[in-house]
């Protein structure tokens, strides 16, 4: 029997905004978003921000975990994916309402972008597309 160290995640900072809250890891970045909130171009930018402080010069991805139920305006897809040195995006929710929305946001995206029932799948997921395996 093999037995490693468990690799814990250590939060690097975590961010209270007014619509929930960003979680920054080494090279991911975790939105928890509050329940009906709608996420506007406006409130992106903010989290576009933190990912300038921690990710300036290096590649990074993104896991928007959907305990909550929030608006997003697709539009600022087109902002997002202009972020050069975001390799991934992942969004992990068990709502069927996410998966169909998945589906649009993916239109708007078009950049790697996953749907996971899993959150430990979406991470080995987005360290891998980081890593640029």
């Amino acid at each position: 029997m093999k037995v490693g160290k468990s690799k814990k995640k250590i939060i690097v900072r975590e961010y209270q905004l007014e619509i929930g809250k960003v979680q920054v890891y080494d090279n991911h970045m975790v939105s928890i978003f509050d329940e009906g909130v709608t996420l506007t171009l406006e409130r992106v930018y903010q989290i576009i921000g933190i990912s300038e402080i921690h990710f300036r010069n290096r590649d990074f991805g993104f896991i928007s975990l959907r305990k909550h139920s929030y608006a997003i305006d697709p539009t600022i897809y087109s902002y997002l994916r202009e972020l050069e040195n975001l390799k991934a995006f992942a969004i992990v929710s068990i709502k069927e309402m996410d998966m169909h929305n998945f589906k649009i946001e993916k239109l708007f995206y078009k950049k790697p972008m996953k749907f996971f029932i899993e959150y430990n799948n979406a991470l080995a997921w987005v360290k891998r597309r980081v890593r640029g395996k």
